[in-house]
C-alpha cells in the first residue's frame, strides 16, 4: 500500500514537473510584446500586495516616514544580493540619471503617501491609472516610440472604466485627497519613463537597487523631521513591503526592457481588479457597483488590447 502511495505520489510531481518545463518553454517562445504585458500584470499584482500594506502601516506612522521606511526595507532586503554580486557590479553606469529618477520618484511619491491612508485601496489604485495616459504621450514625445490606434482606444477605455469607478467618491471629504492622489500620477510617470530610458543602458537588477538607495536618501530628511520609533511588528511589515516593492519593479523593468512602454501600459488596469480581490479578501469590502461595472470595462479593453497585439504579431 505505501509503495503504491509513493508510485502515485511521484508520478504526480514528475507529471507537475513535465508541466512546468513545457510551461516555461512555451513562455519563451511568446512575442516581447506579450512577455512585456505579462511581467507588466506580475508587477501590478505585487505592487497592489505592497499598497495594502503601505496603506495599514501609514494609517499607523506619519506617511512620509512610511515612505522611507518602505524603501529602506527594499534596501536591507537587497543588501545580500550585493554582497554576493560585489558592489563594483551593481553601480550603474549613469550615476547623475539614477539619482534624477530617485528624485523625481520621491517627490511623487511623497504626494501619494500623504493620500495614501485617507483613500480606499481600490480607488487609491484606480486613480493611479490615470499614469498610462502620461506615460503614452511621454512615451511618443521623449522616446519616440510607435502609439498604434490600439493603445490608445486600450488607455481610452481604460481610463473611462476608472472615471465610472472613482467618479462617485469625487466628492466630500475624501475628494481632496483624491485629487492629491490624481496630482502624484503625472509625476510618477515621469518617472517610469525615466526608468525605461534608463533600461537602455543599465541592467535590470542595478535600475532596482538604485531606486530603492535613492528614494531612501531623498525621503530621509521629511521622515526625520515626522519621526516616531517603530514597533517590531511594524519593521517586520516594512521589510516585507520593501521585498515586494523590490519584486515589484524588477518584473516592471524587465516588462520595459523586453517591450515599448507604450504597449504595456493598458496591462495596468487589471491592477484593479488585484485590488477589489484583496479588499474583499482581507478586509470583507465589497466592490460597489460602479467598481464591477469599471473593472469588467478595464478588463475588456485590457484583453482586447492583447488579443490585437498577437494579431498583428503573427500576421
Amino acid at each position: 500500500m505505501k509503495a503504491a502511495v509513493r508510485r502515485a505520489a511521484s508520478s504526480i510531481c514528475s507529471g507537475l514537473r513535465r508541466q512546468w518545463v513545457l510551461g516555461l518553454q512555451r513562455a519563451t517562445r511568446l512575442d516581447a510584446t506579450i512577455k512585456g504585458m505579462l511581467w507588466m500584470a506580475l508587477s501590478g499584482l505585487l505592487l497592489v500586495l505592497l499598497n495594502v500594506i503601505c496603506r495599514y502601516l501609514a494609517q499607523q506612522l506619519h506617511p512620509l516616514q512610511a515612505q522611507f521606511l518602505r524603501y529602506f526595507g527594499a534596501v536591507l532586503v537587497m543588501l545580500p544580493l550585493v554582497g554576493r554580486s560585489g558592489w563594483s557590479a551593481c553601480w550603474p553606469r549613469q550615476v547623475g540619471g539614477q539619482f534624477a529618477r530617485g528624485a523625481v520618484h520621491a517627490a511623487g511619491l511623497s504626494i501619494w503617501f500623504i493620500a495614501l491612508p485617507r483613500i480606499p485601496i481600490a480607488d487609491t489604485t484606480a486613480i493611479a491609472f490615470t499614469g498610462p495616459i502620461f506615460i503614452m504621450l511621454g512615451a511618443r514625445i521623449f522616446l519616440a516610440e510607435e502609439m498604434r490606434w490600439e493603445r490608445w482606444v486600450a488607455a481610452g477605455i481604460g481610463l473611462v472604466g476608472v472615471l465610472i469607478v472613482v467618479g462617485p467618491g469625487l466628492s466630500g471629504a475624501g475628494g481632496v485627497y483624491s485629487l492629491l492622489m490624481l496630482a502624484s500620477s503625472p509625476v510618477l510617470a515621469a518617472s517610469l519613463l525615466m526608468t525605461k530610458a534608463l533600461t537602455r543602458t543599465e541592467r535590470v537588477d542595478v535600475l532596482v537597487l538604485w531606486q530603492a538607495i535613492t528614494v531612501t536618501l531623498f525621503s530621509l530628511p521629511l521622515a526625520l523631521w515626522f519621526w516616531s520609533a517603530p514597533n517590531a511588528w511594524q519593521w517586520l511589515g516594512f521589510v516585507a513591503a520593501g521585498g515586494l516593492g523590490a519584486a515589484g519593479q524588477y518584473c516592471l523593468a524587465r516588462s520595459f526592457s523586453v517591450a515599448d512602454i507604450s504597449a504595456s501600459q493598458s496591462v495596468r488596469f487589471l491592477d484593479l481588479v488585484w485590488a477589489a480581490m484583496l479588499g474583499w479578501l482581507l478586509f470583507g469590502e465589497h466592490p460597489s457597483h460602479f467598481t464591477l461595472i469599471g473593472g469588467a470595462l478595464i478588463c475588456m479593453g485590457t484583453l482586447w488590447a492583447a488579443r490585437r497585439e498577437s494579431r498583428r504579431l503573427a500576421r
